[in-house]
């Protein structure tokens, strides 16, 4: 893409009413326009990440039996009045054209509706274990949205759910599943720790989440040094300084940022929606369930807490929105280098403006993509400079072919 047909521009300053990190580099690299408090856009730059993020989340999903689905995001008030949740803070109501006690709620969460949709297919064992999943908007009343993308009214989230004949299978899944998160995570750039949680509105028993250390994290989590066992501040009964209960080693306390989370749900669902089987002698029994989710708009947020320097961003090349950038120098044409890359197959972004050089380099690290590739005038025939983000010192002179089989396998000789 040629950054000159960008519709978006890089912005010197980060606008004034924005705190968190991620919030303002996102902001100013054209990653994401703040529409209203806690209610974000994806721009062209940061919907490249989105979809990234979502790819990695979808293959390790479908690898461990998931099956990919659409839900309504305008929920009938009947879902939440079967299981208690019409009260919850966080539930956004509409009102009908008459005006009356509202109908409906914008999703916060899928449990009711899945578990509906589910009763309306299973009958028997034979039906059972299966995993659906969505990526879908989720809406969350935040009294205070803050903290940029990694607390808003309006995100984008990745939910699964998985149907079960006995808890011990369920159970099964569920470590499945924490593993699959281990690698998305992973494959994302980001070091989760699998920590010991609340339930919440979500279940009765202690549940799993996957914390990031960051400074800008809401949560406290006791992290063991030696083994990595955690648990949240909010269920925990350690304290810094304290002994992990599972290996001795010293627990110390972080802040952290949740980027996802799994739910044992049990029987709480399928009870309010009569979801049952019949199992092998005939006996009606209510489906165990699990409930797994992890907000895609907050796992590119935390990337950009906890990967940047003092110039801006610096993206894994995993969901980076392209592997290239290629800048055009004044004097010097690029024209013949991005026709090289692109059939070649590499994604690159060609910032054919015509700004000073010192413009587009400070433009080109706030935007953080791995790998910078310079054509100047200095240089001669087809040689040009190429650089790996966030690495000090000066890129390297390399002749077009070794620039791009650098870029496409990664590997610096």
């Amino acid at each position: 893409m040629k950054q000159s047909e960008l519709f978006t521009k890089v912005a010197r300053e980060a606008p004034k009413d924005e705190v968190a990190l991620n919030a303002k580099l996102l902001a100013r690299g054209g990653f994401s326009y703040k529409n209203s408090a806690g209610v974000y856009s994806y721009l062209p730059l940061g919907w490249r990440v989105m979809k990234k993020i979502e790819g990695i989340i979808r293959e390790e999903m479908d690898a461990i039996g998931g099956q990919e689905m659409f839900m309504p995001t305008l929920h009938d008030k009947h879902y939440l009045k079967a299981t208690g949740r019409w009260g919850v803070d966080v539930v956004f109501k509409v009102n009908d054209a008459a005006g009356k006690e509202p109908p409906f709620s914008l999703g916060w969460t899928h449990e009711e509706p899945v578990s509906e949709i589910a009763a309306h297919y299973v009958s028997s064992y034979k039906d059972l274990p299966f995993a659906a999943y969505q990526f879908q908007t989720k809406f969350r009343n935040e009294p205070r949205a803050k903290s940029g993308l990694l607390r808003g009214r309006e995100f984008l989230m990745k939910d699964l759910y998985s149907f079960h004949a006995s808890e011990g299978d369920l159970f099964e899944y569920y470590a499945r599943v924490a593993e699959a998160y281990k690698k998305i995570f992973a494959r994302c750039g980001l070091t989760a720790h699998y920590t010991v949680a609340a339930g919440g509105d979500f279940t009765v028993s202690h549940t799993h989440e996957f914390q990031v250390i960051a400074p800008a994290g809401e949560d406290t989590i006791y992290l063991c040094g030696k083994c990595g066992y955690a648990e949240n501040k909010e269920i925990s009964k350690l304290e810094d300084g304290a002994a992990c209960p599972q290996c001795g080693g010293p627990v110390g306390a972080k802040q952290a940022i949740e980027v996802g989370n799994i739910f044992p749900l049990g029987t709480k669902y399928s009870e309010a929606f009569n979801l049952r089987f019949a199992d092998e002698r005939g006996e009606k029994k209510y489906v165990a369930m699990g409930s797994y989710g992890i907000g895609v708009s907050r796992v590119m947020a935390t990337i950009v807490e906890v990967s940047n320097d003092q110039n801006g961003i610096i993206w894994p090349e995993s969901v980076a929105p392209f592997r290239a950038h290629l800048l055009a120098l004044p004097g010097a044409d690029g024209a013949g280098a991005y026709a090289a890359l692109q059939k070649e197959g590499v994604e690159v972004l060609y910032d054919d403006r015509e700004l000073s050089a010192g413009e587009k380099f400070a433009e080109a690290d706030l935007v953080g993509i791995p790998w910078r590739i310079v054509a100047s005038p200095k240089l001669g025939g087809d040689t040009v400079e190429v650089k790996r983000r966030g690495k000090a010192g000066a890129g390297r002179p390399a002749s077009l072919s070794e620039a791009i089989a650098l870029v496409k396998t990664g590997k610096e000789s």
